[in-house]
């Protein structure tokens, strides 16, 4: 069939062209930044998942539509080895200039620009991966001190007495946050928690990896009450098949019953996972509907593109002993597995493995489910590993 018209969309934070199973979550966070932005109490929400199973496209979308509905937002993706304010400064200053032009009375928006400035000057002493030229003044004693916590307190305030000054509320949308530093975090969280207090419209919509809830609650135990934290998991059978015979409706293709299956089947109904599949089924199909034969051609080239791009550059970031652990893990299976079965498979002893256990987690590989519990953060990573590392 046509590649010109090819309705399906695999691709990194790429929006796919039928955003199944995920109307309650928009809801929700919908919901609760009305609710943040009128002066009531809500909580802000941490969508939590695998990869492939559209975190930051869910992300992007509630962000797009935040902002639609005319809340001023700031949007960040988190990679690894960049501090949170060199993150947030940048983007803040974008959105505290476009408060400053909202309609309203009032000089809130200025001020927080300026307390914005003085933020800049004491984190650049602490961080030196900021890079930020733009002088913006200062307001003497606003923070200013240096301390990360007492500083993001001082402006957030700011920011949130502008938000409400001009009937609205700053949401802060950051993408894998589980990069951002226990510490660092643990301010991030301070500072939300005092907007709450005071009830200034300030609201985080945050997404990471399954460790999140974990790293949260050790950054301040009071998160679990911040926060609420949405599952993002595989779609049920009825999205998935919804996700992918409603673009190719749109083009008058169909698929046969056991087509359908056999992609369910393969992509354990994971969001990009479908995408992939979709996009090849198309591509080996010559004619509508497409069937069983078209998709078992197709999964032979998902799975080769999926290994030469998705999977390999996670893979490519590991070293020996990480890949090892990896392929220790992939041969017992897609887990969970204990800490201990997988040191035996290595031959080794528990506590010698803890530190690779330790920098897999903490490179987003592996997550803990359970205490001394390891599982895969990317699905089908474990098959991936066998046909990459035959021997073991």
């Amino acid at each position: 069939m046509d590649p010109r018209v090819n309705p399906y969309a695999p691709g990194a934070g790429t929006q796919p062209p039928e955003l199944a199973g995920r109307d309650e979550i928009i809801e929700k966070a919908s919901i609760a930044l009305d609710r943040f932005r009128a002066g009531l109490s809500a909580r802000s929400l941490l969508l939590v998942g695998l990869r492939g199973v559209g975190k930051t496209v869910l992300l992007n979308r509630i962000a797009q539509d935040t902002e639609a509905r005319g809340f001023v937002i700031v949007q960040i993706e988190a990679p690894e080895k960049r501090s949170l304010p060199a993150l947030l400064i940048p983007s803040l200053r974008t959105a505290l200039l476009k408060l400053d032009r909202v309609a309203a009375v009032g000089d809130k928006a200025k001020r927080a620009l300026r307390a914005l400035g003085g933020f800049v000057g004491a984190m650049k002493v602490k961080y030196e991966d900021i890079e930020f030229g733009v002088d913006l003044g200062n307001e003497p004693g606003i923070a200013d001190s240096g301390d990360l916590e007492r500083d993001l307190i001082d402006l957030f305030i700011e920011v949130g007495k502008a938000a409400k000054e001009k009937n609205t509320a700053l949401v802060f949308f950051i993408d894998e946050l589980q990069y951002v530093k226990e510490e660092q975090f643990a301010s991030l969280i301070t500072a939300l928690h005092k907007c709450a207090q005071d009830q200034l419209p300030v609201a985080l919509i945050g997404a990471g990896l399954p460790q999140l809830v974990g790293q949260a609650g050790r950054a301040k135990s009071y998160a679990e009450r911040l926060f609420e934290y949405p599952e993002i998991g595989p779609l049920t059978k009825q999205d998935a098949e919804k996700a992918l015979a409603r673009p190719a409706a749109q083009h008058q293709v169909s698929f046969d019953t056991a087509a359908l299956k056999e992609i369910l089947v393969q992509t354990q109904s994971y969001p990009y996972f479908l995408q992939e599949w979709g996009k090849h089924s198309w591509h080996c199909a010559t004619q509508s509907p497409i069937t069983l034969d078209d998709v078992q051609a197709a999964t032979e080239l998902a799975v080769s593109e999926l290994d030469a791009s998705f999977f390999r550059v996670r893979f490519d970031r590991l070293t020996p002993s990480e890949k090892l652990y990896l392929r220790a893990m992939a041969e017992l299976g897609p887990g969970p597995h204990r800490s201990g079965d997988i040191a035996h498979l290595l031959n080794k002893d528990v506590n010698k493995v803890a530190p690779t256990r330790a920098t897999l987690i903490n490179k987003g590989m592996v997550y803990s489910p359970a205490h001394g519990d390891n599982s895969f953060t990317v699905p089908l990573f474990d098959e991936y590993m066998k046909r990459v590392m035959h021997a073991f």
